[in-house]
């Protein structure tokens, strides 16, 4: 009779460890999806670089657009929304748990995992809506969300100080990215012991490429963000695409944004590898 109450505990464990299983699962394959976006958006900035990029979108509207014309694009996009979902799922853990490393369970960390949790799920809605036919869900132009974004906050009492702010968020954020990424902060996030030279080696280029791009882009953005609080002005305010462009704009030309798309292409490339060997 005593043996009894130890079935339900076991039980308890083995559902705890299968759910466990299932949300490393769902991250890993987040991490695919992430990858592909960042890629797609990289590849369509080399060819805006290069050729007036047609009606292209430099952003994740112009992937998801992109990635519906391929073969099967339908099914790829219900696959990168799942995916994305996954995502979502694995940092909603982080929130009543923690994230790895011995600070993980910090209330800053937590607030950082739901807040990852909201873009991802946001984004998996947005793919998954265009899959299901809604086809001004997934690919929406950022540029136009920003300017009516901005415009509107524009107009409310203390708006300039609240895009300035925001703005200035983004900016430090993206030069957070790029520092952290220059100085392979991503190690602690990796199963180092498992790799091959090889690998380490390509994470090493990969992690930094891409982070220092992907900052780069970050920080250019939260600075049109605070120009356009300075002036009181929203179109100075850029999203994904026109920010991308602004790189072909300045005195390296074309070649800055095509670094820029080969970074991000790097960083795609990255968040596979993040796949495999993140440690969860």
């Amino acid at each position: 009779m005593r043996l009894l109450p130890a079935v339900p505990r076991a039980s308890a464990g083995s559902s705890r460890a299968a759910t466990g299983e299932a949300v490393a699962a769902g991250a890993r394959v987040g991490f695919v999806g992430r990858g592909v976006i960042y890629a797609l958006v990289g590849v369509i900035a080399l060819r805006i670089a290069f050729s007036d990029g047609g009606r292209r979108q430099a952003d994740r509207g112009g992937a998801v657009a992109e990635l519906a014309q391929k073969p099967f694009g339908n099914v790829l996009l219900w696959l990168l929304g799942i995916a994305l979902a996954g995502m979502a799922l694995w940092r909603l853990s982080e929130v009543f748990s923690g994230t790895a490393g011995p600070d993980g369970g910090t209330a800053a960390k937590r607030a950082m995992a739901a807040a990852r949790c909201l873009f991802y799920g946001f984004v998996s809605y947005s793919v998954l809506a265009y899959a299901a036919g809604d086809a001004g869900s997934g690919s929406g132009s950022s540029d136009r969300r920003t300017k009516d974004v901005t415009a509107e906050v524009l107009g409310w009492p203390a708006g300039q100080w609240i895009v300035g702010v925001a703005g200035a968020v983004v900016l430090g954020a993206g030069l957070w990215i790029a520092v952290r990424a220059c100085l392979r902060t991503f190690h602690r996030h990796l199963t180092l012991s498992r790799m091959s030279r090889g690998t380490r080696r390509a994470a090493d280029v990969l992690g930094v490429t891409g982070g220092a791009a992907r900052g780069a882009v970050f920080a250019t953005a939260g600075g049109f963000a605070v120009a356009a609080a300075l002036r009181h002005e929203p179109g100075a305010a850029k999203g994904l695409d026109n920010t991308l462009r602004s790189f072909s704009a300045t005195v390296a030309g074309p070649w800055l944004l095509a670094a820029i798309g080969l970074g991000l292409i790097a960083f795609g490339a990255f968040s596979w590898l993040m796949a495999r060997w993140r440690r969860l």
